[in-house]
């Protein structure tokens, strides 16, 4: 072969690399509302995405204060998540703020959410999560989002989404063979605000607590003892913490009905990266072992 034309190939074969390279190594600037959804997003996205999340392990995703910085990652973020049903609500002031940012995918979509009455206004539990099966859909709508912002990579997000949705669906079956061993009578249990309502309703745990689904609500004197005497005829015997609000309202609530601490759950927040709820699947499986060993030395 002729040097012109082995200099000619040398060229193309560099190009060629430098663009497999280049397609392969596509990364997308993803923000994500809170912990427990970054880890999930990473769970789809692998390494074809760079999460920036904004409200850190142990915050809560209720009560946040946007920071300057927040707006301009949204700004540039490829995908924005959310949970969405109303637990964002600070989020409409970040998008005030980021300027052209595109609209942000919410995550929650499609999964049959649990409405009721709080202090007279119909409200959404935002806790969808706590059910195993709801973040199976979470995996689906935020593998779409992905492959729409980079087709090229689309068998990469769904081998993620189907591996990460097995996982996830025997996470499901073991909280549903953890809680069948546990006496009926004592799957009753006091937290300090509503985060459990997907969980309890999955898993057969009927949860009670003196705060609506928001850390942001307050309870009256009459809700306190209401709830006191509810307590007391329901034959709580056990109370949760929880990672990311404050416990003393639950604290004194206990002291008034004899219930007995059983540890501190995490409901919507994960732990540090070295605590006992460093991901998703850790959180619930550690937030199962607490409970179900409470219910059972509660029924015993």
């Amino acid at each position: 072969m002729k040097p012109k034309n082995l200099l000619r190939m040398a060229i193309i074969s560099s190009a060629m690399l430098l663009t497999a390279g280049a397609a392969s190594a596509k990364t997308l600037n993803v923000v994500t509302s809170f912990s427990i959804l970054a880890d999930v997003v990473e769970n789809v996205g692998g390494s074809h995405v760079k999460v920036t999340n904004l409200v850190d392990r142990n915050g809560d995703p209720h009560d946040y204060e946007p920071a300057p910085q927040d707006a301009i990652a949204i700004h540039n973020a490829d995908v924005t998540f959310l949970s969405g049903e109303g637990l964002e609500g600070w989020f409409a002031r970040i998008t005030r703020a980021a300027n052209g940012a595109k609209p942000p995918v919410v995550v929650s979509t499609g999964i049959k959410t649990h409405e009721f009455d709080e202090d007279g206004k119909q409200v959404t539990d935002p806790h969808v999560w706590n059910d195993a099966g709801n973040v199976m859909i979470w995996v689906d709508n935020i593998e779409k989002a992905l492959v729409a912002a980079d087709p090229q990579d689309a068998a990469y997000f769904r081998k993620n989404a189907t591996d990460y949705k097995v996982v996830l669906q025997a996470l499901d079956d073991s909280i549903r063979k953890q809680i069948a061993q546990t006496p009926p009578s004592a799957r009753k249990i006091l937290t300090s605000h509503d985060a459990f309502g997907y969980y309890g309703q999955a898993y057969g745990v009927l949860f009670l607590a003196p705060l609506g689904v928001s850390t942001e609500s307050e309870a009256s004197a009459k809700d306190i003892a209401d709830l006191i005497s509810q307590i007391k005829a329901e034959h709580v015997r056990v109370y949760f913490l929880e990672n990311s609000n404050d416990s003393r309202l639950v604290k004194q609530i206990a002291a008034a009905t004899g219930a007995q601490p059983g540890g501190e759950l995490y409901p919507e927040s994960l732990s540090e990266k070295d605590g006992p709820a460093a991901t998703y699947v850790q959180l619930m499986k550690y937030n199962t072992a607490l409970m179900v060993q409470a219910m059972k030395d509660s029924g015993q």
